[in-house]
């Protein structure tokens, strides 16, 4: 017999989803309206505002998709990419992959340039790759790859990019809200996110905005877009302005309460506040581990503060250590994908996760569990590093 699910409450340290702030929950909760209702057209003008300050672009067609993070990804490409176009993607993580998966599948040309797993993007790689190919259209990368922890130097790409004449499409999918995202001031012409991961909103929406530049491109096609749920030139007749809006679909009507909820806590502490306090959790973080002996993954220069890979000790079960943080802990951090899976925890200190107690509560129980497994560790030091460093 089936009764109403009720799941046990987690702290979420892992890749995503994060923590849910209690603030957006109470939202979501809120009585359901139309979708073509003229208060729920109110909210998703709010909603374009809001948007375009944390992105920091004045770009119109700013707005979230119906659909996560992936969905941001495949609209970039659906609507960009026409058959034989070039597309230079800078792969360094699962991500990056994928993003060349979809250049495959809306026929354009496939230039890959691969970067070793745990490291950023190379600016001078793109700009050979510029030289060798004058005639391509797009450039596409992560600027924080969410299966290595590592952030890219997104300004830089974008400059060389934008320099040979290239429209670029950038994954922030884990950076939005947790280290800066500057599309106007990077240059970037499309760039998509995900709410589960820096705005602790719930998953299944994706912050997604356009340049003039590359609306114009999407409005000149020589062909349709290939996905008719995905095309910008029909959801802007639904999320465009005025207050009469085209029936495109049922917008998750509850999940942009949500959503309009976490933009109006990431306006109130600000965007400077919320970076630097996802770079200071991480310090503590950092002081934490590797008092107790483990090692970062990515060179710091290179890291994310909001996804740390911390690497797994010399015969340690990690997939039996992730099982009894959950069991004992109801802690979840996450594992390793594709060449560093095994290899690998990946503690993420994102959104409303990002706070002290949550620091403390991940060592402290990394800890006991790794002790009790004779791990080789040092024991009873780590908590006084995390406590210093807060």
């Amino acid at each position: 017999m089936f009764v109403p699910f009720s799941p046990i409450p987690r702290t979420l340290m892992g890749p995503g989803p994060s923590d849910v702030h209690p603030r957006i929950l109470t939202a979501m909760a809120r009585p359901t309206i139309g979708h073509l209702d003229p208060e729920f057209i109110r909210l998703m003008d709010e909603i374009k505002v809001l948007l375009q300050s944390l992105f920091q672009t004045k770009n119109e067609l700013t707005i979230p998709l119906s659909a996560p993070g992936s969905a941001g990804m495949e609209a970039s490409f659906a609507n960009l990419v026409e058959p034989g176009d070039k597309v230079i993607i800078l792969q360094n993580g699962v991500f990056g992959g994928r993003m060349a998966e979809n250049v495959t599948r809306f026929g354009g040309e496939l230039v890959l340039l691969q970067t070793d797993w745990g490291r950023a993007i190379d600016p001078e790689q793109l700009r050979l790759a510029l030289q060798e190919h004058p005639d391509a259209k797009i450039v596409g990368f992560v600027h924080a790859e969410t299966s290595t922890g590592v952030r890219s130097d997104a300004a830089a790409l974008c400059k060389l990019a934008q320099g040979a004449g290239c429209l670029t499409i950038v994954d922030c999918v884990t950076s939005l809200l947790g280290c800066e995202v500057n599309v106007d001031g990077w240059g970037a012409d499309v760039v998509y996110s995900g709410t589960q991961k820096c705005l602790s909103c719930a998953p299944g929406l994706s912050p997604f905005t356009m340049s003039e530049r590359a609306v114009e491109v999407t409005q000149n096609r020589a062909s349709a877009v290939k996905s008719w749920f995905l095309d910008m030139n029909l959801v802007m007749g639904y999320w465009g302005k005025g207050t009469t809006r085209a029936y495109h679909h049922t917008a998750p009507v509850n999940a942009l309460y949500g959503l309009h909820e976490a933009l109006l806590i990431a306006m109130d502490e600000g965007l400077p506040a919320a970076w630097a306090r996802h770079a200071r959790n991480h310090d503590a973080l950092k002081a934490g581990l590797e008092a107790m002996g483990l090692k970062f993954f990515v060179p710091e220069s290179e890291r994310l503060p909001q996804l740390n890979l911390v690497e797994v000790p010399e015969g340690v079960d990690e997939a039996l250590v992730r099982a009894r943080l959950l069991k004992e802990y109801n802690l979840e951090i996450g594992a390793g994908l594709g060449v560093l899976a095994g290899k690998v925890w990946r503690i993420g200190l994102m959104g409303y996760a990002s706070r002290p107690e949550n620091v403390l509560l991940c060592v402290s129980a990394l800890e006991a569990v790794l002790s009790s497994s004779n791990a080789p560790i040092n024991r009873g030091v780590a908590l006084d590093a995390v406590q210093a460093a807060v």
